[in-house]
């Protein structure tokens, strides 16, 4: 799951060398933190956080097919 998120992030970014992704586990399963660039912090976001919104979406479907838990945080 982390390389799919990490896939999706940089195709979203114009420096997708700054992306890191980093799990760790959490009290309801995995917690995948996002880092990106300052200036691509508004791309992963998008207007009125739909992007973001759409992405976990996406990420606890697969992680439900697993069944496993995910949830996503975008760090500054």
């Amino acid at each position: 799951m982390k390389e799919l998120l990490t896939y999706i992030i940089q195709s979203l970014v114009d420096d997708p060398s700054q992306v890191t992704v980093t799990e760790r586990t959490g009290s309801n399963g995995a917690v995948l933190e996002v880092r990106v660039a300052e200036g691509d912090m508004g791309k992963v976001i998008g207007r009125q956080g739909r992007i973001v919104r759409q992405i976990r979406v996406l990420m606890k479907a697969v992680a439900q097919r697993q069944g496993k838990k995910v949830s996503v945080e975008i760090l500054d």
